[in-house]
């Protein structure tokens, strides 16, 4: 990983700061997006003190908002024509529907759209890599999830579990639906592939739930592994020579294993794509790609 350049949003606390910190060990420069300058200085710090790598930096971005993802991109493209490795691991959690300034429900936005629009912005740079890839951290909850067209933000009936399978299950079509037009397209140097990193000691279901919720989530964490053991198969994903050119699978402790049935139905990852790309405002994803 020595001098490749990898980004990890969320990359402030939990899965991410180890994954970060796992990549800046191996010699990569690192950028964290977080959206709190506080704990971004503060990660940014620990993790160079403790790799010994001073190419790691933060980059300020709300993955809730399509315009500060889109300065995010900016910036970044303008330090780094070349991407090898985005891992899109921040993720959120909330008991309540409240929906973003672009007028989404917030989880499917930061769960989801979050992982379509970024990746599309960074395209144009991931092809000049001889080997990029792509992570999208998912979850064994997408098993439990059901994309509700008609009503993608719950409005009728909104339960915070349901929003989260149902934003768990866009990101395993997404990977396996930005596989299949890669390939379509002859783009073999960029690989995609969704990772399930399991019951994981983490704050996300405290930060935004009400109380019952976060008792709830306090007591099921108590079962969980840490976050250094959740983030192993982003790593093994990002770095292995093992898995080069390996794309479009489910991956769960460092092995591929079968997704959910409904993960699979090709024509709702197509209509899913395309109501993603209407909310982003996205004509061509594969425009940003020379």
């Amino acid at each position: 990983m020595e001098g490749k350049t990898c980004i990890v949003t969320g990359g402030n606390s939990g899965i991410g700061f180890e994954t970060a910190l796992s990549l800046a060990h191996q010699g990569a420069n690192v950028i964290i997006l977080s959206r709190n300058q506080e704990k971004a200085e503060a990660a940014v710090k620990s993790i160079k003190a403790k790799s010994q790598n001073k190419s790691i930096d933060f980059i300020l971005v709300d993955l809730s908002s399509q315009k500060s993802i889109r300065d995010a991109s900016k910036y970044i493209l303008k330090a780094h024509d070349k991407i090898d490795v985005l891992v899109n691991n921040a993720g959120a959690w909330f008991s309540n529907l409240v929906l973003t300034e672009d007028g989404i429900e917030r989880q499917f936005a930061i769960n989801h759209l979050a992982y379509f629009y970024l990746t599309h912005l960074l395209l144009g740079a991931f092809i000049k890599a001889d080997d990029a890839r792509i992570i999208c951290v998912g979850s064994d909850s997408h098993f439990h999830g059901k994309i509700n067209f008609d009503d993608l933000a719950l409005g009728k009936k909104y339960h915070g579990i349901k929003a989260y399978a149902q934003s768990k299950l866009c990101n395993v079509m997404f990977v396996y639906e930005l596989d299949r037009q890669l390939k379509s397209r002859g783009i073999n140097n960029i690989s995609i592939n969704c990772v399930q990193p399991g019951l994981v000691k983490t704050d996300i279901g405290i930060k935004h739930a009400i109380s019952f919720h976060s008792f709830a989530w306090r007591i099921r964490r108590m079962g969980g592994v840490s976050p250094a053991r959740g983030a192993e198969t982003s790593i093994y994903l990002a770095s292995s020579n093992e898995i080069r050119g390996v794309s479009g699978r489910y991956w769960d402790k460092c092995k591929i294993k079968p997704s959910s049935k409904k993960s699979y139905i090709e024509e709702d990852a197509k209509k899913i794509w395309g109501i993603s790309k209407e909310l982003c405002q996205v004509e061509d994803y594969f425009s940003t790609v020379l």
